[in-house]
Order: structure tokens, then sequence, then C-alpha cells
């Protein structure tokens, strides 16, 4: 009968350390997973943050360049002296100039965090940008059809900045 004890005391701490064995491994999977979880939420709600404070950057910036933009009709509007108007118009190349800069760099955070999407909106916005300010010069070295051209531009700049507004909600939607 004491043979039987021994076996039953051994079977029942062997089963009793197998079961706390499986229980820790169990634990330690576990807590693996939720570490692995939550480490891809943080990460996901990093590069979300990351990229609205770059869509809202650019949207800064475009919203500058067009206001120059906008200005620019204003000199046509306001002005009836031609050489009064040109030195206005000289005045808002040169503040575009000025406002070109932080427009390009807000685009390449965007090209380097994307979405793709996002990032191919973005340098819509810079290059119909770019044109305008191209047509804009061309206004000042009295290109005749240069300030239709200009006008042309300045539309597709406001249609790009639409379309990079849309592909950046449709991206912080999806993250």
């Amino acid at each position: 009968m004491a043979d039987s004890a021994v076996w039953v005391g051994v079977f029942t701490g062997g089963t009793a350390v197998l079961a706390s064995w499986v229980t820790t491994l169990g634990n330690a999977r576990a807590a693996k997973v939720q570490a692995e979880a939550s480490a891809q939420v943080q990460h996901r709600d990093r590069v979300r943050e990351t990229r609205r404070a770059a869509y809202l950057d650019l949207m800064e910036q475009a919203h500058i360049t067009g206001e120059l933009f906008w200005r620019v009709g204003d000199a046509y509007a306001q002005l009836d002296d031609p050489d009064d108007r040109l030195t206005r118009i000289q005045g808002l190349r040169v503040e575009l100039r000025d406002a070109f800069a932080p427009l390009m760099r807000c685009v390449r955070v965007i090209v380097l965090e994307g979405p793709a999407p996002a990032a191919e909106a973005a340098k819509g916005v810079q290059g119909t940008a770019a044109e305008a300010c191209r047509a804009l010069w061309r206004v000042t070295e009295g290109d005749p059809g240069a300030r239709e051209r200009f006008d042309e531009d300045h539309r597709a700049f406001r249609h790009r900045l639409e379309e990079f507004i849309e592909a950046a909600r449709t991206a912080m939607i999806a993250s």
C-alpha cells in the first residue's frame, strides 16, 4: 500500500508540474501575442498621426500658394495701370518663390510617408503650382496669352489640390 501511495504522490506531483509548465507556456505565448498586437497598434497610430500632420502641412502651404495666385487676379481687377500691375505681379512672384520651398518640403515628406496615391496627388499639386509660377513669369515677360495660361494653371492647381485632399482623406480612413 505504501508503494501505491508513493506512485500516486509522484503521479500527482508530476501532473501538477506539467500543468504548471503548460500554463506558464500558454501565458507566455498570450503575453507575446498581446505585446505584438499592442506594438502594431502603436505603430499604426504613429504612422497615421505622422501622415495626418504631413497632409495638413501640405494643405496649409497649398492654401498660402493659392492665396497668392488669387492675388494675381486681384492685380488685374484692381489696377488699370500696366506698370503698377506688373510691379504687383513681380512682388507676388517673389512671395510665391518663398512659398514654394515649404510646399516642396511638404510634398517630399508625403512622398516619404505615403501611401502611393496620396504621394502622387501631392506631386500633382507641386507640379501644377510650378506650372502656374512659370506662367506667371511669362506674364511678367509680356508673353501673349500668358495670363490665360496662368488662369488655366491656377484652375489646374485648385483641381489637383482637391484630388490631393480626397486622396489624403481616403488614406486616413484606410489607416
